[in-house]
């Protein structure tokens, strides 16, 4: 059983990856797992998209800086982020003071594939096609970039893959 000394946080754009790599990591190292939406969701009693609807963005965007706040008082595990997780300073420098920041990349046809059946994506909704990811992730790339303490690019990867990159770069 591998002990951790500080927490991995994974983020990157939507459907890169992020929840299945983090669930197969945290079994290989033998430590918890978090997902800062799901702790949101159960916090909030309601879903990413319903607390979007009915609080807004910012909203959300807030509950999420709290979410690390509550990770700082757990033993370091794998965090799988919500994909505007870096997009706020805050978030940035409270991730970095009790952890490392994973960035996991793909490309945008790579991105598609993986969210174009899904509902449950808030700033997709309207908007699910490989123009507009494209311009959401290069809008995104800068922030993931300054971020990110280890870049992992993960086309043609499986999850698992992704994981054994993750190790090796620890």
């Amino acid at each position: 059983m591998n002990k951790l000394k500080e927490h991995i946080f994974m983020i990157g754009f939507m459907g890169v990856g992020k929840t299945s790599t983090s669930r197969i990591l945290s079994k290989k190292l033998g430590v918890k797992e978090n997902d800062t939406d799901a702790m949101i969701v159960k916090q909030e009693k309601k879903s990413i998209a319903e607390i979007f609807a009915d609080e807004g963005e910012e909203y959300f965007r807030k509950t999420e800086t709290g979410i690390i706040d509550k990770l700082a008082e757990l033993e370091p595990c794998i965090v799988s982020c919500g994909g505007g997780m870096a997009m706020r300073e805050v978030n940035v420098e409270k991730m970095k003071k009790i952890g490392k920041v994973v960035l996991l990349t793909a490309t945008p046809e790579t991105i598609y594939s993986h969210v174009k059946d899904s509902t449950n994506r808030p700033l997709l909704n309207g908007n699910m096609n490989i123009p507009y990811i494209k311009k959401l992730m290069e809008e995104r790339a800068p922030k993931y970039n300054a971020a990110a303490d280890i870049v992992i690019e993960t086309d043609g990867c499986t999850p698992s893959q992704v994981a054994d990159k993750i190790i090796d770069s620890l």
